[in-house]
């Protein structure tokens, strides 16, 4: 894997991975100058229930498949640096990857509760913020504690592609908004049209591309 590159960071449960997180990404790509996007696959949200969640290989072989063929890698590097909250998992991503620069990309949604995040200041002064426009969020993101804290250090996405294309450093913190035509397609909708879209994974083991390496088939629970 290349180091010294320019990574957007996207996290999630992806339960599971779909077309409009692939969308995202790869816009967030061209509009920022990265040379990946990394899909943080969470092992568990402190914000979200557990009931509902399917396990953590299925969602990887989910997002692994819907990432093929991109400049995306999904992983569940989180599961092995043992990280909670993102404050920890960006910590540990930059001593990690010491060569990388990174970008934090979220939806309109998750900037509307940022503040309900663990050190979400020290998230912010660890590296740039990109928010991608979500709908039905745009409202409640712009008054959120959060946005009034970053909005002064909000700069147009033109200074981070330059940036990545110099290889320079970015000022943080830093806070862009990206703004593209919205993408109905969600997880829930998925989960509504197929509870039981998990099993179609449950007998696939993958090779996480960052960590490299190898996460289990899903297995049943056996009875005692």
């Amino acid at each position: 894997m290349r180091t010294g590159i320019c990574v957007g960071l996207l996290g999630g449960s992806f339960n599971p991975a779909h077309g409009g997180h692939r969308r995202i990404s790869l816009f967030a790509r061209d509009a920022l100058g990265l040379d990946e996007v990394w899909w943080l696959v969470s092992p568990g949200n402190p914000l979200k229930p557990a009931q509902g969640m399917a396990p953590l290989a299925a969602r990887l072989a989910a997002a692994t498949r819907e990432a093929r063929r991109a400049p995306i890698r999904a992983t569940a590097i989180e599961a092995v640096l043992g990280t909670r909250y993102t404050i920890d998992t960006v910590r540990a991503l930059k001593r990690r990857y010491p060569r990388n620069r990174f970008v934090w990309l979220m939806g309109a949604d998750n900037l509307a509760q940022f503040h309900r995040w663990r050190a979400w200041r020290e998230i912010a002064r660890a590296m740039p913020i990109a928010v991608l426009a979500r709908p039905g969020y745009d409202g409640a993101a712009l008054a959120s504690p959060a946005m009034a804290w970053l909005r002064r250090y909000r700069v147009p996405p033109a200074s981070l592609r330059n940036g990545s294309k110099s290889g320079g450093k970015w000022s943080v913190p830093a806070l862009v908004i990206l703004r593209f035509d919205p993408d109905p397609r969600s997880a829930t909708a998925i989960r509504r049209a197929d509870p039981d879209w998990a099993s179609g994974y449950s007998a696939l083991s993958t090779r996480d591309p960052v960590t490299l390496r190898l996460v289990g088939a899903v297995r049943e629970p056996t009875t005692p």
